[in-house]
């Protein structure tokens, strides 16, 4: 890491490959369970459908479809498995930091790649989501491979000889890029992103470079105009090809994507409150805590997101801070990191425009992690060529103890025997004709999620305008909007809060046959689980 330790290539290969065989074990050691929270729920949920009704009711959720279509797929191949779908997340973070060994170190160098590796692995957010039932790690992966491939693009132009193609790279690009945009709405705003920047780079190269000799003596450039010049590039041809196929692709979406930002416009969940909001977006890219789950305590996210970022603020201006012969050309070989950082950057502002527009924030902290493999990126890239070697010791070594006690807290937490009652409680007397009810209680889904084969009835009091999105939750669920249903009901009901379970026994003939209340140590998720006979 930087002159950290005076390794030989090879001995710092097999450290790489080291880290890399530890890294995928530790973010494994507490991902081994089958407990949910409301988003893991929802994942597992829409899995159980088939392609077409996840593409319809995926049109009514808040992202796209990509992550849920490939949990289908490992759910046709290993069923509804949910410690499958855990481990895909965290297998999506390992191939993250393989990338670290495969891409990274080939096109930026040994350290660049082993810091890029080491902090994929052991950096605390990257840590706290590698074991989500979310898109979140699979967005990461993609938007970072769209990334490589465009600057591989970029780099193997030669600009003596502009007739140049290479398809492999333009067509890895192209998948990735539209998959990222097929999977979340930053990873969207990210590809756009880096297609943007990869046209601009190839329109200014091909200028740049139209007056080359050898350029100018095969002919391809004299005589003609800056636009013909352009548009025979074949790298500029290749471009517009893979713009036009991947917007043509993703047509089929642009409908549903109105038909959300409508939805948004009436009422989206995320709320901005300052400055709670701006310290919780900041403490988050390098903790994970958000909201009411604080994996690192607030004084200390606080500190460690301020050391890092002064850190990094150093090595951006170290070359104006001391100055030196070769600092135009550090400036030049520091392209890659500071492109990084503008287009992580950019999407936040990216998502500050778009709230603006149809006036409702979606900017949200957990939304960034589609594009933290850029940030990792920067911050690796920055350490190896301009870090300090103590200091990138000490960096690498708290974020390596902060994970290593965040994992101790999720093993002892993920494997609770705590969290495994409230499904043994209903899991032990549930017949098949047995209805599940719920109302806004959101916990009361991960109970739903888990006997997909009994109906379920949510009943939306508050109006939260979701009846199709939810349709996930089970094969056989309703959405109600008053207990009307009740009166001519006759069997049991399994009630998932308090409130409604004494709506309904004030009003409805009901028999109680057992209730029970559950803490679990799961992100601290509380359930009141009540079993009732309406009898007529």
């Amino acid at each position: 890491m930087n002159d950290l330790i005076k390794f030989k290539s090879p001995s710092l290969k097999y450290l790489h490959i080291a880290i890399i065989i530890l890294g995928s074990i530790f973010i494994s050691l507490s991902a081994f369970h089958s407990n949910l929270w409301f988003d893991e729920s929802y994942s597992v949920g829409i899995a159980n459908h088939s392609f077409k009704d996840i593409w319809i009711i995926g049109g009514s959720d808040v992202h796209p479809v990509f992550y849920y279509c490939v949990l289908h797929i490992l759910n046709l191949i290993f069923g509804n498995n949910i410690l499958v779908f855990r481990i895909f997340s965290m297998v999506c973070t390992a191939l993250l930091g393989i990338i670290g060994f495969t891409h990274i170190r080939k096109d930026f160098g040994e350290k660049v790649g082993l810091i890029f590796s080491f902090l994929v692995f052991f950096f605390p957010v990257n840590l706290v989501y590698s074991g989500e039932i979310r898109m979140y790690s699979l967005a990461m992966l993609l938007v970072t491979l769209t990334a490589i491939y465009a600057y591989r693009i970029y780099k193997k132009m030669d600009k003596n000889n502009h007739t140049n193609v290479n398809i492999k790279n333009w067509f890895i690009f192209a998948v990735c890029s539209l998959a990222s945009a097929y999977t979340h709405y930053y990873a969207l705003m990210a590809s756009g992103l880096i297609n943007l920047f990869l046209l601009v780079s190839l329109i200014v190269h091909c200028i740049k470079h139209r007056e080359d000799t050898k350029f100018s003596k095969s002919g391809y450039s004299k005589g003609f105009t800056t636009v013909q010049l352009l548009f025979r590039d074949k790298n500029i041809i290749a471009f517009v090809v893979s713009a036009i196929v991947q917007i043509l692709l993703y047509i089929p979406w642009l409908l549903s994507l109105l038909t959300q930002m409508g939805q948004v416009s009436k009422g989206f969940w995320i709320g901005v409150h300052f400055p709670d909001t701006l310290i919780e977006l900041f403490t988050f890219q390098f903790t994970g805590n958000l909201g009411g789950s604080n994996y690192v305590s607030t004084p200390i996210a606080i500190i460690w997101s301020l050391i890092v970022t002064v850190y990094m603020f150093v090595l951006y201006f170290k070359d104006k801070f001391f100055k030196s012969n070769s600092s135009e050309r550090n400036k030049e070989n520091m392209k890659p990191a500071i492109l990084a950082l503008w287009l992580f950057f950019g999407i936040a502002l990216a998502a500050c425009l778009v709230s603006l527009i149809i006036w409702r924030p979606i900017i949200y902290a957990r939304y960034m992690l589609c594009v933290m493999g850029l940030f990792v990126f920067f911050l690796a890239f920055s350490m190896a060529k301009k870090g300090f070697k103590y200091i990138n010791f000490i960096i690498c070594t708290i974020s390596m103890l902060m994970c290593l006690f965040i994992n101790i807290n999720f093993i002892n937490t993920n494997y609770d025997e705590s969290n495994s009652k409230p499904i043994s409680f209903v899991e032990e007397d549930i017949k098949d004709n047995d209805i599940i009810l719920l109302n806004n209680y959101l916990n009361g889904f991960v109970i739903a999620v888990n006997f997909p084969e009994n109906s379920t009835y949510f009943y939306d009091k508050e109006n939260w305008n979701c009846e199709k999105a939810y349709k996930a939750f089970s094969n056989d669920f309703k959405t109600v909007y008053n207990l009307d249903f009740l009166e001519s009901f006759s069997g049991r009901i399994w009630i998932m809060n308090d409130d409604l379970l004494r709506q309904i026994q004030d009003t409805y003939n009901a028999t109680l046959i057992k209730h029970e209340s559950f803490s679990t140590q799961y992100k601290n998720n509380e359930y009141s689980i009540s079993l009732i006979e309406l009898k007529k």
